[in-house]
């Protein structure tokens, strides 16, 4: 299949690109620009193409398009809305206008119990998304992944340096917080199924581990994978907490702040038959993390 890809220098979108590559798919990358020789990628930007015309000639005669672009906060240069909604819908309306087959949204798993701006903006492009599909202007499927983890992640490459800290000082929100971590290499796979398989799962699809595991104690499993022996975990008071999230709220390219106390909050789990039936097999569980994807 002809596949474009928008997000595909991110960390879920480089690895759904070697995947799809290996089973033999023709990807076409939809990146924030084109370095010399990529001839395999088209410059898309995310903050500025929210015109169904601007999506028209790019999504003409593929196959599939899948749309794997997210932040985690709005900046001036990046606003959120843009990224994770006008631009989405745009997307959408382009590929029910051309006939483009499928499309595939990756989203995050929790959205739709979630008040902060992150998880509004991605619920209303699977919204719009879900009312083409009722519409019968396209077939699409709408993945919700839990916390993603694999070598290249920003959240991973956290997590892991957590972990190896013998003495760690961690907010309540970081240490209770719900998740059920999925190996980016499950979720990559999961897609490449996806592309064989009639009709599409209906309903956004939670993909998740075997396993949910608060994320205190899953960076204590991180550490128990690098051989350390159990680490000294401090509880920040929660005025510090609610501090600290204050400063980061100050800082745009900080990955802590408000909303990702409010993020933290809300439990990121769900039952895993429905993505382990699409793998067709179980997932990797968290405990095996680094063994499998960490190199």
């Amino acid at each position: 299949m002809k596949i474009l890809l928008c997000g595909a220098r991110g960390f879920v979108g480089s690895h759904l690109q070697r995947a799809l590559q290996r089973a033999g798919h023709q990807v076409i990358g939809g990146v924030s620009s084109v370095r010399a020789g990529e001839s395999d990628r088209i410059a898309v930007d995310y903050t500025h193409d929210v015109h169904v015309a601007d999506w028209l000639p790019r999504v003409r005669d593929m196959d599939v398009v899948i749309n794997a672009v997210g932040i985690l906060r709005s900046t001036g240069s990046r606003p959120i809305t843009a990224v994770h909604t006008d631009t989405p819908k745009a997307l959408f309306d382009a590929c029910a206008q051309t006939g483009v087959p499928r499309v595939i949204q990756i989203s995050a798993l929790g959205i739709e119990h979630s008040a902060t701006q992150y998880a509004q903006t991605k619920l209303a492009a699977e919204q719009h998304l879900q009312a083409l599909v009722a519409a019968g202007r396209l077939s699409a499927t709408i993945l919700r992944p839990s916390i993603v983890f694999g070598k290249g992640g920003a959240s991973s490459a956290l997590f892991f340096n957590l972990a190896r800290l013998p003495v760690a000082l961690l907010p309540g929100p970081v240490i209770d917080a719900q998740v059920q971590p999925v190996a980016v290499t499950d979720l990559a796979d999961a897609v490449v199924n996806l592309l064989s398989t009639h009709p599409q799962p209906p309903g956004p699809l939670a993909c998740v581990g075997p396993q949910a595991v608060p994320l205190g104690d899953f960076i204590a499993s991180l550490r128990q994978q690098l051989g350390h022996r159990p680490a000294k975990v401090l509880r920040l008071p929660d005025a510090l907490t609610s501090l600290s999230a204050l400063l980061g709220d100050l800082v745009s390219a900080s990955p802590w702040s408000s909303e990702a106390v409010d993020l933290l909050k809300q439990p990121n789990v769900a039952a895993p038959a429905a993505f382990e039936a699409l793998l067709g097999r179980s997932g990797v569980h968290h405990g095996r993390l680094l063994a499998e994807n960490w190199s």
